[in-house]
């Protein structure tokens, strides 16, 4: 016998719990141990999938960034055959979160990992986007000093025309404005920007369009959840 640990989705807002196949919850059931990145989120998106759902029965461990003393816990939990469940504070688990660390350990232990379908931020912007999805690179965050943006930028699009590839990063939701402004004014006029905002929320909006016409009227997307691809 050996641990099975499910990689377990979550909404990107929580006003949309149809994008949770039925099956995740059949996953949820199964296991005895949760590692989250946020406990207090987890078990209030778990107690909507499954309102029976008895919180104190399961031992509970946070993620943060999977220091070495989390994955210690969850390597001796794997030695015990344990089935465990991993949820990230939004989307697929693994992709862009501390989770990838804790799936490299499932791993090397020989555990069954199994990945369950959800909501991908990256993936969704991109089948909207209307940009390359046969080459595409996501970056997450751009640095915050403005020369050293401006320089990744430029870098990113150069980067897009030499290989033809989309690339995908985002912004702490206070800072979007400001981002969208720098991209603007260093990249070309015919590069393409999509901004993907709120999606899977009621207020959805993607929308891709050349910097020049960008340009003539910048959104406003101020502390809203948004995800940037670039194509020159």
């Amino acid at each position: 016998m050996s641990s099975t640990v499910f990689l377990i989705p979550t909404v990107l807002h929580e006003d949309a719990p149809e994008t949770i196949p039925p099956y995740v919850l059949d996953a949820v059931k199964q296991c005895q141990v949760f590692f989250v990145e946020n406990e207090r989120s987890a078990r209030r998106y778990l107690k909507k999938l499954w309102r029976e759902m008895v919180i104190d029965d399961y031992q509970w461990f946070t993620i943060h960034k999977a220091e070495a003393e989390v994955q210690q816990q969850f390597r001796q939990l794997l030695q015990q055959n344990k089935t465990i469940g991993i949820i990230s504070e939004a989307g697929c688990p693994g992709v862009a979160d501390p989770g990838q660390l804790l799936v490299n350990v499932a791993q090397k232990a020989g555990a069954l990992v199994k990945p369950l379908v959800g909501p991908s931020s990256i993936l969704l912007a991109l089948m909207a986007s209307g940009m390359n999805g046969q080459q595409f690179q996501f970056h997450g965050y751009l640095p915050i000093d403005g020369n050293d943006r401006k320089q990744a930028i430029k870098e990113l699009e150069l980067e897009s025309a030499k290989k033809k590839c989309t690339q995908i990063f985002i912004e702490t939701p206070f800072r979007n404005n400001q981002l969208i402004k720098d991209i603007v004014a260093h990249c070309k006029p015919q590069t393409q920007l999509c901004i993907a905002v709120d999606i899977t929320a009621p207020a959805e909006t993607i929308v891709t369009k050349t910097i020049n016409d960008w340009n003539k009227q910048l959104p406003d997307i101020h502390k809203r959840l948004a995800i940037f691809l670039l194509l020159a």
